[in-house]
């Protein structure tokens, strides 16, 4: 996979991240991380709208 993370790679930051941070604070973690991407996802959502709803009074500003 040019660029990218393969298969091994992944497995060996698991592997890390479990010897670093133990098995009881992996799902910790896990969520952690889920619910910061959910928040990220939902401010650029928010964001990409109001940049549609700015494109859209616009193009009636100027069809007047």
């Amino acid at each position: 996979m040019p660029g990218g993370l393969g298969a091994g790679s992944i497995l060996i930051i698991a592997l890390v991240a479990l010897l670093i941070f133990g098995p009881k604070k992996l799902p910790e973690l896990g969520k952690a991380a889920g619910n910061t991407l959910r928040e990220f996802k939902n401010a650029t959502k928010g964001l990409a709208d109001e940049d549609d709803d700015k494109k859209k009074y616009e193009n009636q500003q100027n069809g007047q």
